[in-house]
């Protein structure tokens, strides 16, 4: 086993090699696992409001039991619309105590997303904050929704303080264009009929599908990854297991900064970390890097999962650089490449080591980690969690290749994805050899099992013949002390076929083409230095900060 895992050998101790996925048959069986073992303790946090375990419990019965009074049946497909607010984790059980499968959407999305995302799911029902419902309004009629319940960012957080929050989101900073939206349902409301019922019984199998997670659509038209209870309880053990040498049952405190609705927060704030019974600290807009530095303030945070953009802007905000960092004991980066020198800024400042990991959307997400016990790798997605298998397989000729030999990554383990849904032909695309996902990442196994990505297949650049990665220009440019932000591309170019475009974003405005032209030259070889420049005040970014190069290079 040994041999063919190098990387068991670099497993941090308590660690084990495999996990049991069948531990819980249903996802559902776990939280009434979780529910009953933590109860009292306080289990989610937004705006200062907590919710216990047994409140989320009690909340969750009453939403599902709602749904089934609207006619919504086991199967049925409802879509969670929000940002992290202390609804979504109620919505969220209630759904899947009631048997419906989940469909996550992201709140940014134009109708036009939305449709498609819709429709493609079939979608019966919706919960949506009211910020986005002029959205819906635009597409509702073309989709098989019939059930809209309606949330406010306040309604949680108690008479006075919600009417508050909604009057400033409302009124002062004009948040919620106008709409109109017939036979809809407050939250509240559908709360407090759902006292009125229970849930109906129903037992899921290992095998349902309960999430429809969409892709980010950043490298073509979105594909709803069809996840079981057995691939996100399988993820849940592997990540667990990966974590509870490190951590307190109960005494943990996680800031989730990423929204929940996002397949890593789902699966590392709210499953994982609910599982130990940890108190998370929802922050619902993680752009406001003030509000990300006040939970710090208030709260001994002890945990953080955030994406390189993000840890990026927090080491450079003042704010941010005040904190003190006690308790702080991981963080985590993942979504996209943690880049060596904002990892080592982020040691420097909170003393905690950046553990970057790697996963995707098909693989419920997480695949490959860095230990936590102080033997992480910087540069290094880290070793593959318990149960899982990776290989490393040469593009074009299909061939394994040994340590060191850059190829796409393959990923084989109990947290792999059931297929995209009503899509076959993807699906066979994707899950080859009897279970091998192609994940159309580019990366290399060290003699020792440690794992690195080098770059996304379809970014590669290709310069006279070179293979050119725009992670490592990114990361070479990014330790420039006068670039905050950077993102490279390919363009066309008549003499060898393709040229690095580099977009960056001045943390000094004083910073020149020639200046950082010449730094390029001092730190990369030639066909890998960009020969177009383009200053810009910001970069394109999905929801979680993950910068659009599809977006660059329409433009």
């Amino acid at each position: 086993m040994s041999e063919e895992r190098p990387w068991l050998k670099h497993y941090p101790k308590g660690v084990p090699a495999n996990i049991d996925p069948d531990a819980y048959p249903t996802l559902v069986a776990m939280l009434e696992d979780v529910f009953k073992k933590y109860g009292s303790r306080p289990a989610f946090t937004c705006m200062g409001k907590t919710l216990s375990f047994d409140q989320v419990d009690k909340l969750s019965r009453q939403f599902g039991a709602y749904l089934h009074s609207r006619g919504l049946e086991p199967g049925d497909r409802i879509a969670l619309m929000m940002p992290n607010l202390l609804q979504y984790p109620i919505v969220l059980f209630g759904a899947m105590r009631a048997g419906l499968i989940v469909v996550n959407t992201n709140p940014l999305y134009t109708p036009r997303e939305m449709l498609h995302q819709f429709t493609d799911s079939g979608c019966k029902a919706i919960v949506i904050a009211e910020n986005f419902a002029a959205n819906l309004e635009k597409i509702l009629g073309e989709t098989q929704i019939k059930t809209v319940i309606l949330t406010s960012i306040g309604e949680m957080l108690g008479a006075v303080k919600g009417r508050l929050v909604n009057f400033a989101v409302r009124s002062i900073r004009k948040m919620v264009p106008k709409y109109s939206l017939s036979n809809t349902v407050s939250f509240s409301d559908a709360l407090k009929q759902g006292r009125r019922f229970t849930i109906k019984p129903f037992t899921g199998s290992p095998d349902d599908v309960i999430v429809h997670q969409y892709t980010g659509g950043t490298t073509g038209v979105s594909k709803g990854a069809m996840l079981t209870n057995r691939n996100l309880v399988a993820n849940m053990q592997q990540v667990r297991a990966w974590m509870l040498p490190f951590f307190m049952e109960k005494d943990e405190i996680a800031i989730c900064p990423l929204p929940l609705y996002h397949i890593f927060a789902f699966t590392v704030n709210c499953l994982v970390l609910m599982s130990i019974g940890a108190q998370n600290i929802l922050v619902t807009n993680a752009r406001d890097l003030k509000s990300v530095a006040k939970v710090f303030q208030k709260y001994p945070i002890t945990m953080m999962t955030g994406v390189n953009t993000l840890f990026n802007g927090l080491v450079n905000n003042p704010d941010f650089q005040k904190v003190q960092f006690g308790a702080l004991k991981i963080t985590v980066g993942g979504g996209m490449a943690v880049q060596r020198p904002v990892a080592e800024k982020w040691q420097q400042l909170t003393g905690c080591f950046l553990t970057e990991g790697f996963g995707m959307t098909e693989s419920s997400p997480v695949v490959t980690v860095n230990p936590l016990d102080g033997t992480g790798r910087l540069g290094s997605i880290g070793l593959p969690v318990p149960s899982t298998d990776v290989r490393i397989v040469d593009v074009d000729t299909k061939a394994v290749l040994g340590p060191g030999q850059p190829g796409e990554i393959q990923v084989k383990g109990p947290q792999v994805m059931k297929g995209y849904y009503n899509r076959p032909d993807e699906t066979a695309k994707t899950i080859i050899d009897g279970g091998w996902l192609c994940t159309g990442d580019i990366g290399q196994m060290s003699e020792d099992g440690f794992f690195q990505i080098v770059d996304r297949k379809k970014d590669m650049i290709l310069v006279s013949g070179f293979n050119v990665y725009p992670n490592e220009v990114e990361e070479v440019v990014a330790g420039h002390p006068k670039v905050l932000e950077a993102a490279a591309i390919g363009i066309p170019d008549e003499k060898s076929g393709e040229v690095v475009k580099l977009f960056v974003v001045k943390k000094d405005k004083s910073l020149t083409e020639a200046e950082l032209k010449a730094y390029c030259r001092e730190n990369m070889t030639g066909y890998k230095q960009p020969k177009v420049i383009e200053f810009r005040t910001e970069l394109p970014k999905t929801n979680v900060g993950k910068i659009l190069r599809r977006a660059l290079r329409d433009a």
